[in-house]
């Protein structure tokens, strides 16, 4: 039984899937996950003022948290709450650049800078989150608002899944975009959560693990 600290890891539910997988996989079991909803990408603005609550709501029952976010357009306004608490979270801008890698990610940008980007979840629910949640079955007339000056849809897949892969093709089609698919497996987030993994492991389980 691990003897290492318990860890709180409050994350973006877009992330929940992949952070339990990681975890499961490698035994990580100090890691206890929280996720906020996923439908906060559609509201930048409120991310930080909801992990500042859960971090003061769940912080006492742990020995460490971390943030499984990235900077997810809040502007640098998440950096200044955990700076604040004393909180690191995942590298980068958001989830696209952590998954497919920095320097992979800003070819991808420099080649095509507009380009709309999906993951595993955001091709699972790509309806409920930018159709219904942005309101484009209600008013069509945004979608040129919102996508006119996309050219490309590169869906960064975590999963080799011929269905999320066929969703992708279909979101890019409903969205009048040229499509482009990309294996990136869990990228930067699985170096992340092992790099906190040691971090929070306890001197006995260091010299275990050289033994």
């Amino acid at each position: 039984m691990s003897t290492a600290p318990r860890t709180l890891i409050i994350a973006c539910g877009a992330l929940s899937h992949e952070i339990v997988a990681l975890i499961r996989g490698n035994g990580w079991d100090n890691f206890h996950v929280q996720c906020l909803p996923a439908e906060l990408h559609n509201r930048p603005g409120e991310i930080p003022g909801a992990v500042r609550e859960k971090i003061g709501a769940l912080r006492a029952g742990y020995d460490h948290v971390f943030v499984a976010y990235a900077d997810c357009g809040t502007g640098g306004q998440l950096d200044a709450v955990l700076a604040e608490e004393d909180i690191e979270r995942l590298p980068g801008a958001h989830c696209y650049e952590f998954f497919a890698g920095g320097a992979v990610f800003s070819a991808l940008a420099e080649q095509e800078p507009g380009t709309f980007y999906l993951t595993d979840f955001l091709a699972r629910h790509f309806d409920r989150l930018i159709i219904r949640g942005m309101g484009l079955d209600r008013h069509p007339q945004l979608q040129s608002m919102l996508f006119g000056n996309y050219r490309r849809l590169v869906y960064l897949a975590q999963r080799a899944d011929p269905d999320l892969e066929r969703r992708a093709r279909d979101a890019a089609e409903r969205l009048g975009l040229a499509y482009e698919y990309r294996y990136t497996g869990y990228g930067e987030l699985g170096e992340s959560l092992a790099a906190l993994r040691r971090g929070t492991m306890t001197e006995k389980e260091v010299q275990w693990r050289a033994s």
